[in-house]
């Protein structure tokens, strides 16, 4: 069964410090899906359109368990507290 990945970007985030109140409840839904944190920061570097915000990917057991994650009501509050931030989340799958 190949593994899921949850690949977010961020395009505008205006008040930083609702980061860490999203991590404080996001991080442990993450954790009790499988998930495990591969990279999550500012790019290095950029190429073609992409905008040098905070991006995330986060590797899941399955595409499934990602889903769930994603979908699952303690992750909606920790949605909540992002307010006008804006991101792209995309859930892939693994080459197997």
């Amino acid at each position: 069964m190949a593994k899921g990945y949850w690949v977010t970007f961020y395009h505008s985030v205006k008040n930083p410090a609702v980061l860490t109140e999203y991590a404080k409840l996001a991080t442990p839904v993450v954790q009790a899906h499988g998930g495990r944190f591969l990279s999550r920061g500012t790019a290095v570097k950029t190429y073609e359109a992409g905008i040098k915000e905070r991006s995330v990917i986060v590797e899941f057991p399955t595409v499934q368990d990602a889903i769930t994650a994603y979908e699952s009501p303690e992750y909606a509050k920790a949605i909540e507290v992002l307010g006008e931030v804006k991101r792209d989340v995309r859930i892939l799958e693994g080459v197997s």
